[in-house]
């Protein structure tokens, strides 16, 4: 991969990863777009580390106060360990699906285009129904934290915005816009890490892995995806707050059917 590349896929997933267009969906069609065959395991883990990064950075603040009250004794504490629990229940559709079919979801659309096209206009058409249906005014419960959850798992297959899917449920369910954007952000942390922490293992057992791309490469797709990931996920926020999705689902809708028509060529 050329460091013009990495460049250039590194900004893909730093936007895509929090603008609800599908951050896997557009690295395969970026992919395909360039004749890059295979970007590698070590560009995974740099830009999802960097991604990763670039939303504690943006969350710091919320972040710190969420550490420092799970340690508060009595009913101080009450509020960051309810929203810690959110955010475990959150992971269990994930979870479920990680261990269980996971393996068969990656051997169906690997290198299938057509796929991530029709994944994207399923993003399109709920994107659509959220700013048409979607309310505001709730507050984030348990049932509601389930539900994001169960969102987030099928957003595993790429085409699917984890973001969109996720953020466009809370709405639907009647979660503030505010509460809505922040614990969705703030939920996939956990298996953005944990997934990392799992990549950098495979690295660490299978270093010639690293071969695929320079050095130079592979910092510079680190940069590009903090930075873009930055950008959007501040961005992000300020579109749920005046439910900006319809654009968003303009563009997945086109993005489906450019992947479709690249399929069939």
């Amino acid at each position: 991969m050329e460091l013009w590349e990495a460049i250039l896929l590194g900004i893909v997933q730093g936007l895509t990863e929090f603008l609800p267009v599908s951050s896997s969906g557009h690295i395969e069609l970026g992919k395909a777009l360039l004749g890059v065959e295979e970007a590698g395991l070590a560009f995974s883990v740099v830009v999802h580390g960097a991604t990763a990064l670039s939303t504690v950075v943006v969350f710091r603040e919320d972040i710190g106060a969420l550490v420092g009250g799970l340690f508060r004794p009595g009913q101080e504490g009450v509020p960051a360990r309810t929203f810690a629990g959110y955010v475990l229940l959150s992971m269990v559709p994930l979870a479920l699906v990680f261990v269980y079919f996971m393996d068969d979801l990656e051997g169906f659309v690997d290198g299938r285009i057509d796929a991530v096209g029709m994944a994207l206009l399923f993003t399109a058409t709920l994107l659509f129904w959220a700013h048409r249906r979607g309310h505001e005014g709730g507050r984030l419960g348990w049932k509601q934290a389930f539900f994001i959850g169960c969102a987030q798992a099928v957003a595993v297959l790429p085409g699917i915005s984890r973001s969109g899917s996720t953020i466009s449920a809370a709405l639907l369910l009647g979660v503030d816009r505010s509460e809505a954007a922040r614990f969705s952000f703030l939920m996939v942390l956990p298996p953005i890490l944990g997934a990392t922490a799992l990549e950098v293992k495979d690295l660490v057992e299978h270093p010639e892995l690293l071969e695929i791309m320079t050095p130079a490469a592979l910092m510079a797709a680190a940069i590009a995806a903090f930075l873009s990931g930055w950008w959007a996920c501040r961005t992000m926020m300020a579109l749920v707050k005046r439910n900006g999705f319809l654009g968003f689902a303009v563009y997945c809708a086109m993005a489906g059917i450019l992947a479709i028509g690249l399929s069939a060529t």
